[in-house]
Formats: structure tokens, C-alpha cells, sequence
């Protein structure tokens, strides 16, 4: 447990309250009970807020409803509570440097410092691995291949062969990095065969990638995934696209092949982007998206096929309205029939 005086200091809010209040844990909005810490990002649980059974809430400097528990003022909400989450949470401990007995390392595989390999992983010849990198159980690591220092890998990573990851990477578990991109050539009787996919992967520095995402190799040179990108869970990026640096992309979504996408762009939920295009710096693609054109920098586009969203939302407005104008329709009609048959 902490004191909510103490808490408040370690993340840097304003006190309104009892700084006496013993915390013990967090919790959400809605679910947070006595003893627990909560926080309001967003608006539209204020009233949740007004009712809420947590001991103390972190807000916004400004925030100014009604709410039960004691407060702590910050700039950014959502960024303190993550801190003061952290104060109740104890990791697990980091796997000990070395190779596990029933690992499998290549006799010219480089393994840096303190890099640490777990049970039944596989590393190939000509692997190099970085100092205090981690790989945990059942991952594997194709034929000359480069990690860089300070990763983790978590349990069924497979990296193909070649490819090249930066410093501080985090790989959730069944990430692919490196299989075949989807290329074939197609003959007068639509029968497929497959063209070769040479190239490789290259991601930068301080890169995470959620579970089950895959990141196809390029047909030829490479798919480049820029320093800071953050991809979530069940993403698809197909050959030689290209992600510049803080891009965010959300689960589910698909990138399809030689598509650039540019830096601090955000591709939310189940956005589908098609092949050969180019997507600016600091676009928002809103959820369930379907892009089949280019889009300038700091395009906000929502639909699909996509649109701005200012566009979209009177083009939905309007599609609301057509049970209305099929009841005028009718009405119109059964006057004029009457008007008709006078």
C-alpha cells in the first residue's frame, strides 16, 4: 500500500483530498472500490465519475464535475496513471542470461552480452544477437539474421531468414517477421506460380509489434518498418510496404503490397489500405477504412472507400434521412393518385 500523498508525488499531480487515504491498487472508472485509484481521460465517462466507489481519481487540470473520491491534478491523465499502475505492479523476473539445454544455436551464431536464449529455440548460422536480447521459449531465428541490443522476444517469434531489427524491439508471442510476401504470376488459364520473394524486412529502433502480426519480406530489397512504430495485435503488412517512423497501426488492420505509409500516421482498427499507395505523414485512417487513394499529409479519412471525414459524416447523415423521404415519397404519391382519380 501507499498514501495517496505520497502516490500523487511519485507522479508528479496537485493534491485535492486526503493525502492520509491508504491506495493499494487500480481499477476502472466504473469497477474501482474502495482503496483503489481510477483516472478520467476520457469524457464521456464523467458520469461514472460523479458515482464512482474509487478512493481518489487523476484528472486533468481543468477538470471541474462533481466526484466523490479525492483528486489528483495532472497535465496528462492517461500517461499518469499508467505511472502510478506501475507503483502495484511486480514483473516477472527477466530470464537469466545464457542458452537453455534444449535450445539449438548455430556454432557461428554471435550472442552479445547478457543475451539470454529459452528452452527449445532455434538460432541459426549466421544469426547475430545483441546484448541483453531476450528470446523466450520457442522462438526462432532464421538464417542470417541481425537483433539489435535491449530486446525481447516473447514465446513463438519466428524471424526469417535475413532480416534486420533495430535496438529495444518487443515482439509479442506468434509474431512472423519475414515470410513470403503474396506474389505470383498469373497465366492465360489463371493458373499461379509463385515468384520468388527475395528481399527481406528491415525495422528500426524501439519497435513493438502485438501477437500474431506478420510482416511479409519484399519481393525484392526490402519492407521497412521505421524507428518508434508501435503495431498492434493481428496485423497484416504485406511486401516492400514502407512505415515511417511513430506511425501507430491497430488491430486487424491490412496493408497491402508497395504501399508507403508516412511518419505519425495512425491506421485505427480494420482499415484496409490497398496496394501501391501513398499515404502521408500524419494521416488518421479511422476504423473499418477501405483506402484506394493516395492521401495527402494530415488527411483524416473515415468510410469506405475512405473520404474525408467532414464528408463522411453528411454522407451519412443523409442516408439517415432516406426512411423520412420514402414516407414523403409515399404520402406524395397517395395525393397524387387521389388528385388523379377526382
Amino acid at each position: 500500500m501507499i498514501r495517496l500523498s505520497e502516490l500523487a508525488a511519485q507522479i508528479g499531480g496537485r493534491l485535492e483530498g486526503d493525502g492520509d487515504i491508504l491506495i493499494r491498487g487500480v481499477g476502472g472508472i466504473h469497477s474501482a472500490g474502495t482503496g483503489e485509484i481510477s483516472f478520467l481521460a476520457n469524457p464521456r465517462y464523467e458520469a461514472e465519475a460523479a458515482v464512482t466507489g474509487a478512493s481518489a481519481v487523476i484528472v486533468s487540470e481543468d477538470w471541474n464535475r462533481e466526484c466523490p473520491a479525492a483528486l489528483i491534478r495532472v497535465k496528462n491523465p492517461d500517461k499518469a496513471f499508467a505511472r502510478a499502475a506501475m507503483l502495484f505492479y511486480t514483473p516477472p523476473p527477466r530470464p537469466v542470461p545464457g542458452v537453455h539445454p534444449s535450445a539449438v544455436v548455430a556454432e557461428d551464431a554471435e550472442l552479445g552480452e547478457g543475451v539470454s536464449v529459452g528452452p527449445l529455440c532455434v538460432v541459426e548460422a549466421g544469426v547475430k544477437i545483441g546484448a541483453g536480447t531476450v528470446l523466450m521459449a520457442n522462438c526462432c531465428i532464421g538464417y542470417g539474421s541481425v537483433i539489435g541490443t535491449g530486446g525481447l522476444l516473447y514465446p513463438h517469434v519466428s524471424i526469417r531468414e535475413f532480416v534486420r531489427i533495430g535496438d529495444r524491439a518487443i515482439l509479442h508471442n506468434g509474431t512472423v517477421i519475414g515470410s513470403d510476401g503474396f506474389g505470383y504470376s498469373v497465366d492465360r488459364n489463371g493458373v499461379r506460380t509463385k515468384i520468388p520473394q527475395i528481399g527481406t524486412v528491415e525495422i528500426g529502433n524501439d519497435v513493438e509489434i502485438g501477437a500474431n502480426t506478420t510482416i511479409d519480406r519484399a519481393r525484392f530489397g526490402k519492407t521497412a518498418i521505421g524507428n518508434g512504430v508501435k503495431i498492434d495485435n493481428l496485423v497484416q503488412i504485406g511486401h516492400n510496404v514502407v512505415i515511417g517512423d511513430h506511425a501507430v497501426i491497430i488491430s486487424q488492420v491490412g496493408i497491402a503490397g508497395s504501399t508507403s505509409v508516412g511518419e505519425r500516421t495512425i491506421l485505427a482498427g480494420q482499415a484496409g489500405i490497398s496496394g501501391h499507395l501513398k499515404i502521408g505523414s500524419g494521416v488518421i485512417v479511422g476504423p473499418q477504412s477501405g483506402v484506394t487513394k493516395d492521401l495527402p499529409d494530415g488527411a483524416y479519412v473515415m468510410g469506405g472507400p475512405a473520404m474525408p471525414v467532414a464528408k463522411m459524416k453528411r454522407s451519412h447523415a443523409e442516408i439517415m434521412l432516406i426512411p423520412k423521404l420514402r414516407e414523403r415519397v409515399r404520402k406524395l404519391e397517395e395525393k397524387i393518385r387521389k388528385i388523379e382519380g377526382n
